[in-house]
C-alpha cells in the first residue's frame, strides 16, 4: 500500500522576484497565466519570457475546446519549461499542455497511461484551494460527453510546485472564501478515503484545522482578517493536495462534476454544495470508523457537541460563503436522475474513494435533499 505520493519538489518565496532570480527565468521559459497578474506581478521585471493568457481563450471552467485551443497556440510557439501560475483553471490546463506534445484533449484521455512530458513544468498556484500543485490529476470539463472528468497520469506531476503568498492578495473574497472551501473539502474526503494512510490523514487532519481556525478568526474579525492569513491558507491547501494526490477525493467531487460541468458552477463552490450533503448521508450508513473520529475533530475545534459536528460546520461556512440549494443554480428537478446517473457511469474513480458505497438511489437522495 501507497503510503504517500510525493514527487514534486516544494520551494516558497515571499515574493515573484525572488522566485525569478532562483529559478532564473528566461529564455526558454514560458507563462501560462491571466494578463492581470503577468502585468503586476512578471511584466516589471524585463525578463525575456514568453507568454499567453488563457482568458484570451475563453472564460470560466476549463473545458476541452479551450484547452485544444491553448495546446495548438503554445505548441506553435514552443517552450523548454512550462510555468503555470494561477488557479484552478489554469493549472489544470497547463498539465495537460505541459504533456499534450500537440495531442488534442480527447486524444490524451483516451490513452492516459501513453502521456510523456518531455519539457520541465513549474506550478505556482494563486489560489489556496485545488491544491493541484503538487497532484497529477486535471479536471477538463468534456463538453462533447456533458460532464468534468478527471485526467490521471505521473506526467501531469510538476518537477517544481512554488508557494508565492502574495499572489493571493488580490483575489476577491468570494473566489477565496470557494477556493479555500474547496481545500476543506479535501482535507476531509482524503481523511475519510479507504485509501488514508498514517502519513495523509496527518496532512489532511491538520490542514483542516489550519482552515476552520481561520475561518472562525474571520467570522469574527471580518474578511479583512483573511490577509494575514493568506500564508497558512496556502499551507492548507498544498497539505490537502499531497493528501489527495495520494488518498484520492470522493463522492462529494463526484456529484459536484455534473453541477459545474452543465451549469458552470465553479469548482469550489459546486463542492460546498454538495459537501455536508454527502457527509450526513455517509453518518446515516455507518457511525463509527474514521467518520466518527472526524466529528470528535470537528466538534472539539467548533465547541460542539459531536453529534451536531456538520451542523456547526455548516453554520460557519455560511458565515464565509452562503450556502445555496441547487434549484439556484439552475437546476431543474427532472435533471437530478440524469445527474445521478451521470455520477455512476461517469465517476467510478471518485466514488471508489468513499467512505461508505453509495448506490444511484443514496446519490439521488442526496441531490434530492441538496435540491
Amino acid at each position: 500500500m501507497k503510503e504517500i505520493v510525493l514527487k514534486t519538489e516544494l520551494h516558497r518565496f515571499e515574493s515573484c522576484r525572488e522566485f525569478a532570480g532562483e529559478f532564473s527565468l528566461g529564455r526558454g521559459d514560458f507563462i501560462l497565466t491571466i494578463r492581470p497578474i503577468y502585468e503586476k506581478y512578471f511584466a516589471p521585471l524585463g525578463l525575456p519570457l514568453k507568454s499567453l493568457f488563457v482568458e484570451d481563450f475563453g472564460g470560466g471552467e476549463p473545458t476541452d475546446v479551450m484547452t485544444d485551443k491553448i495546446i495548438e497556440a503554445v505548441m506553435a510557439l514552443g517552450f523548454e519549461r512550462l510555468i503555470a501560475v494561477g488557479g484552478g483553471t489554469i493549472v489544470d490546463i497547463a498539465k495537460i499542455v505541459a504533456a499534450s506534445g500537440g495531442k488534442t484533449t480527447d486524444e490524451l484521455y483516451a490513452a492516459p497511461s501513453d502521456i510523456r512530458r518531455e519539457a520541465g513544468f513549474i506550478i505556482v498556484p494563486t489560489t489556496c484551494g485545488t491544491g493541484s500543485e503538487v497532484t497529477n490529476i486535471s479536471i477538463i470539463n468534456r463538453t462533447r460527453l456533458g460532464t468534468k472528468m478527471g485526467l490521471v497520469s505521473d506526467a501531469l506531476f510538476a518537477d517544481q510546485a512554488v508557494l508565492i503568498p502574495e499572489l493571493l492578495r488580490d483575489l476577491p473574497f468570494e473566489v477565496f472564501a470557494a477556493s479555500s472551501i474547496d481545500a476543506l473539502v479535501h482535507a476531509v474526503e482524503s481523511a475519510l478515503s479507504p485509501k488514508a494512510t498514517d502519513f495523509t490523514r496527518l496532512l489532511s487532519y491538520r490542514a483542516a484545522e489550519i482552515i476552520i481556525k481561520n475561518y472562525l478568526e474571520i467570522a469574527e474579525r471580518g474578511r479583512e482578517a483573511r490577509l494575514p492569513l493568506l500564508g497558512s491558507f496556502l499551507t492548507a491547501s498544498n497539505y490537502a493536495g499531497i493528501a489527495f494526490g495520494t488518498a484520492g477525493c470522493a463522492a462529494v467531487h463526484a456529484l459536484s462534476y455534473p453541477l459545474g460541468g452543465k451549469y458552470h458552477v465553479p469548482h469550489g463552490e459546486s463542492n460546498y454544495a454538495v459537501f455536508t450533503g454527502v457527509m450526513k448521508n455517509y453518518i446515516e450508513i455507518k457511525e463509527d470508523g474514521e467518520i466518527s473520529v472526524m466529528m470528535d475533530f470537528l466538534s472539539s475545534l467548533l465547541g460542539c457537541p459531536k453529534g451536531g459536528a456538520w451542523e456547526a460546520l455548516e453554520t460557519l461556512l455560511d458565515k464565509i460563503l452562503a450556502k445555496k440549494p441547487l434549484r439556484e443554480y439552475g437546476v431543474k428537478e427532472d435533471e437530478l436522475d440524469e445527474f445521478a446517473d451521470s455520477v455512476m457511469q461517469r465517476q467510478q474513480r471518485l466514488m471508489a474513494n468513499n467512505f461508505v458505497p453509495l448506490d444511484r438511489g443514496r446519490v439521488l437522495k442526496i441531490y434530492r435533499e441538496l435540491y
